[in-house]
Order: C-alpha cells, then sequence, then structure tokens
C-alpha cells in the first residue's frame, strides 16, 4: 500500500520491527473478536508481522514523531467495491483520538483513491468505544445480529455467541460530511 500520513499517524504497511509493539496489544486482546490474534511469544509476533507485511490488508497505524506501532487497520477488498474495515489498537494509546484520525485517513484513501462504494464494520454489542468509533467515522447503525457469531467459549468449551451491530457507509455519505 502506499503511505499514508496524518498530522501525527503514519500508515503503512507492517516491518521488521513492529513485533515487539504488536505484541504489547495481542498478547491479550481486549476484544473477544480478536481472540484468534492473541500472540504466545515474541516469536509469535514476528511471524505474524511478517505475514502481514506481504498484505495490504493490515496495516500499521504509527505515531508519526517516532514510527512506534500504536495500532492497526484491517480493510478487506469484497468485489467489485466494497470493503470490511476495523481497527485494533493499543490501549496504552486510547482516548487521545488515533483511531479516529486513523481510520478517516483510510476511508478517505478507499474512497477517493480506491473507488470504494460502500465500507462496513462489525461490532460487538458490548464494544461501545467501536460503535461511538463507527459513529463519528459517520457510519449508520444497519441492525443488530443476535448471536451472530462465537469468538471464545466458556469453561465447558462451549461457544460463546456474540451479538454484533453492522455499520456501514456510502461513498456518497463520506462525500456529504
Amino acid at each position: 500500500m502506499n503511505v499514508i500520513e496524518t498530522d501525527r499517524l503514519i500508515l503503512r504497511n507492517f516491518r521488521q520491527g513492529d513485533a515487539t509493539d504488536l505484541f504489547a496489544y495481542l498478547r491479550q486482546p481486549r476484544s473477544n473478536c480478536f481472540a484468534s490474534l492473541r500472540l504466545a511469544d515474541l516469536n509469535a509476533a514476528q511471524a505474524e508481522v511478517e505475514a502481514r507485511s506481504s498484505s495490504d490488508e493490515h496495516i500499521a497505524v504509527c505515531l508519526r514523531s517516532s514510527d512506534r506501532l500504536i495500532g492497526d487497520l484491517f480493510c478487506v477488498h469484497e468485489p467489485p467495491d466494497t470493503y470490511s474495515v476495523g481497527w485494533n489498537f493499543n490501549a496504552d494509546f486510547g482516548g487521545a483520538g488515533y483511531a479516529s484520525e486513523a481510520a478517516r485517513a483510510l476511508f478517505d484513501c478507499l474512497f477517493k483513491v480506491k473507488r470504494a462504494r460502500r465500507l462496513y464494520a462489525y461490532v460487538e454489542e458490548d464494544n461501545i468505544a467501536s460503535q461511538r468509533l463507527c459513529e463519528r467515522l459517520g457510519m449508520r447503525n444497519e441492525g443488530l445480529f443476535r448471536e451472530f457469531v462465537s469468538f471464545v467459549t466458556d469453561d465447558d468449551g462451549a461457544p460463546i455467541f456474540e451479538n454484533t451491530m453492522q455499520y456501514a457507509i456510502l461513498r456518497k455519505e463520506w462525500t456529504a460530511l
């Protein structure tokens, strides 16, 4: 992907040197939807960085001042013109508007450069921070899927199903903001 710069951030492909910072927030993911990405150790983090570095679907979000990885975005293309989007940030950098700044830059690129028609995101019902981010980005809540997906199991190994909301925005809605 082409590097995207904002006032405070750089959005770029993952690269060697990102493993320690990736491990910092994926050793214990805050949201169940990232449970499958849990990293056991730094070696696992290095392998994940290598896998992500060869794909434009995973975007490293770094502080412009230091190039330190503070989170990531993803955008999965669904032909012909739709993208599934999402974000995962290190909690140590929460509350500073970084996720909003990064997602705005990504959305702008997807709509203007990639000519996306529609972007959508799935958000678990209890993930209020991501719901608010979707709303700040101008996305509309398209509905609630009850017991939609399971990311974790209970103590007996039975799946725990989560209620999941879908948010979306169209290019024409984005340009009207």
